[in-house]
């Protein structure tokens, strides 16, 4: 059976490092059977890879790139914390903020980014419940935050 970083590799997709928190907390949090993660920005190696508002600087393609990057950040904190992404038994719920200019109202779609990969890679389980909003300004300037709540065996 294909495993999951097997998938990500046929996807185009690489999984980063783990990235640092840029606060006073930790990047994921198992209680019980669930694992929430904090939002993870469009970080690569440590450097944020897209910067701006959507409507603005950022396109909704590069937007939809950036939801897909936060992802795979929010999967390398869970895996740093569980040990095994094998171990991932449902996607349960996705959490988006796009940073927007004024009268952009196309976050479903940028944030769709995010819910597509997850359900490239999980299939069935990565079916989830969703928040798209729409926010002044993100840290770092990132145009993009993604939360996950997952189940793990």
């Amino acid at each position: 059976m294909e495993t999951l970083r097997q998938r990500l590799h046929a996807l185009g997709f690489e999984l980063p490092s783990p990235p640092q928190p840029v606060g006073a907390y930790v990047p994921a949090l198992q209680v019980g059977n669930l694992v929430f993660t904090s939002g993870q920005l469009p970080l690569w190696e440590g450097n944020l890879k897209y910067r701006g508002k959507l409507g603005q600087e950022v396109s909704i393609e590069e937007g939809k790139e950036a939801a897909a990057l936060c992802v795979l950040n929010a999967l390398s904190v869970i895996e740093a914390l569980i040990g095994n992404l094998e171990k991932i038994k449902q996607i349960v719920r996705v959490v988006g903020y796009v940073a927007s200019n004024d009268g952009f109202t196309a976050q479903p779609q940028v944030i769709n980014g995010a819910s597509e990969l997850l359900l490239h890679l999980f299939g069935e389980s990565g079916k989830h419940v969703r928040v798209a909003v729409g926010v002044k300004e993100l840290p770092l300037g990132a145009p993009v935050e993604v939360e996950l709540l997952v189940v793990v065996d």
